[in-house]
């Protein structure tokens, strides 16, 4: 299917591993330019190097932590416009009420709540004075099926899908897109460090991580891959008629009404 994005221009944050990584491939080989940035410098100028080889696209890096407005904001500036944002960066901690202080709770959601607010923001307006753009967030299937021992997470994700509803569903009005992604377990490193935790809520021992496994759909988590390419569909002008609305890829858990 084409999908007519060639030739467009994309930030991805949180793109030194993972979904982010995936976005980046996926993007690239859909002939789009790309902004990466994320903390660790070295795996995205690996990325960098290999899709500029084989995609012939331009890649361009920012390292730096993403944990504030300002830096947010700092961001934005030196990236200029771009017709889609994909807002990926996040590391909310796993644990119950008791597990999680206020500090961990904080940091948390600087980087992914308030992170995904501040670049939507900046860039919210630049998008809307030119009649075009999206803005795709990769949330979290917990915001709509809600975990006690992923609390923070859980109250985060929740709050990121009715942002993305709320704004939108009046941003058609200005030729804007907003979505949203909300998948469940994906193989990924984050994913192996909240079941480690699950595990040890569970069995009292984080090596049995890999048992839950049986729990999920086909037995497996999702790809990285299959996460991105719903990130690409939707930020085509194929999903054109999308916006105010989060597509969840989970493999029916949260359907099921399952926590995993």
């Amino acid at each position: 299917m084409e999908l007519g994005i060639r030739g467009q221009t994309v930030l991805i944050t949180g793109a030194s591993k993972g979904i982010g990584l995936s976005c980046a491939r996926a993007f690239a080989a859909e002939g789009c330019d790309l902004h990466l940035a994320a903390r660790s410098a070295a795996p995205m100028e690996a990325a960098k190097a290999a899709l500029e080889a084989e995609f012939g696209v331009r890649v361009t890096v920012h390292a730096g932590d993403l944990a504030d407005d300002a830096a947010m904001q700092a961001l934005a500036a030196r990236v200029g416009e771009v017709d889609v944002l994909v807002n990926n960066a996040g590391d909310i901690p796993a644990g119950d009420i008791e597990a999680v202080d206020d500090a961990a709770w904080r940091r948390g959601w600087d980087l992914k709540v308030f992170g995904y607010i501040s670049l939507t923001r900046a860039y919210w307006t630049r998008m809307k004075a030119r009649g075009r753009g999206v803005i795709v967030n990769d949330i979290g299937n917990s915001g709509e099926n809600w975990d006690a021992r992923y609390i923070a997470g859980s109250s985060g994700n929740a709050s990121l899908m009715a942002f993305t509803k709320a704004l939108g569903a009046v941003s058609l009005d200005h030729g804007v897109r907003v979505v949203g992604v909300n998948p469940g377990p994906v193989a990924t490193d984050r994913m192996v460090k909240l079941m480690k935790r699950r595990a040890l809520d569970w069995y009292g021992d984080e090596g049995r991580w890999q048992e839950l496994f049986d729990k999920y759909p086909g037995k497996r988590p999702a790809t990285p891959e299959e996460v991105a390419d719903l990130i690409l569909f939707l930020a085509s002008p194929r999903a054109g008629y999308i916006t105010g609305t989060v597509v969840t890829i989970d493999g029916g858990i949260a359907s099921r009404g399952s926590i995993i």
